[in-house]
């Protein structure tokens, strides 16, 4: 963990803002990466699964507008329409998108294990949960019922409907911080399982904790990492953690179940006076 001196705020964490897929339900973000695939193959333009999740985070308009403008994406796009991808390619896939995420969030929405516990323990801290998410509105409800049924309900659930522009503009963030009445950001957590999310928490001024081994960018279901030979397993995860402290994560851990000791820390530097 890093942290840098300064003075200002010395109090505890006040706010969890967790991520939704790969954070706190969906291990391994399955449900947002094969219709990315399956929109783009439906134009005639196969993305390999990694490439799906390269904007994992975003609202998932602005998540198909970057794969299209992905150098390798675009290239395959002009061999087989002969030109670029125009908005209106993008406004079409992305209306493509909607049902189809649709239809599977239901059968994507399992609790990660830990997550109950850790809501729980925050709540005993006096600590106030929201979620963020890149999903729309209609697709956020969808997952919150879900997690209501598995005893999981956040305070506040913003999503990228919500503001002017998703991760990782650091806009939910502060629309929870608005509406929860937190502040400083030091009091305030950042937990996603993306490069977006911590950019996110990095722009906003909080603090963030990555989380690698449930989320995207490990991007397999708890059977599948099982199923790894032990060497693969552990070189996935170390990627994972690498990649989340490369951009700029406070503290990286394997699941929501690891949370509280990575924002017991964050409370420690805060009362020696440092800040995210």
């Amino acid at each position: 963990m890093r942290a840098t001196s300064s003075g200002g705020y010395r109090g505890p964490i006040r706010l969890a803002v967790f991520d939704m897929a790969g954070t706190i339900v969906d291990y391994g973000s399955r449900a947002p990466a094969g219709v990315f695939e399956a929109v783009f193959a439906s134009r005639g333009v196969a993305i390999t699964n990694r490439q799906a999740r390269g904007p994992m985070g975003m609202a998932k308009r602005a998540h198909i507008a970057a794969l299209a403008h992905d150098p390798a994406i675009a290239a395959v796009w002009r061999q087989v329409h002969g030109r670029e991808a125009t908005d209106g390619d993008i406004d079409g896939m992305y209306a493509d998108f909607v049902p189809l995420q649709l239809e599977c969030l239901a059968q994507h929405s399992d609790v990660i294990p830990g997550a109950v516990e850790a809501f729980a323990a925050l709540r005993d801290r006096g600590v106030k949960i929201a979620t963020t998410t890149g999903y729309s509105r209609r697709m956020t409800d969808v997952v919150l019922d879900a997690m209501r049924a598995q005893e999981l309900t956040p305070d506040l659930a913003i999503c990228a409907d919500d503001v002017p522009e998703g991760r990782p503009r650091p806009w939910m963030l502060f629309r929870c911080m608005e509406r929860l009445d937190v502040s400083p950001p030091a009091a305030v957590v950042k937990v996603g399982d993306t490069i977006a999310d911590i950019e996110a928490g990095l722009n906003a001024g909080v603090w963030t904790i990555g989380i690698a081994r449930t989320g995207n960018l490990v991007g397999l279901s708890q059977d599948e990492l099982k199923a790894l030979p032990q060497q693969a397993s552990e070189r996935c995860l170390e990627e994972a953690h690498a990649a989340m402290r490369a951009a700029g994560a406070h503290d990286v851990v394997d699941s929501v179940a690891d949370c509280l000791p990575a924002i017991e820390r964050f409370e420690m530097a805060l009362a020696e006076g440092g800040r995210p």
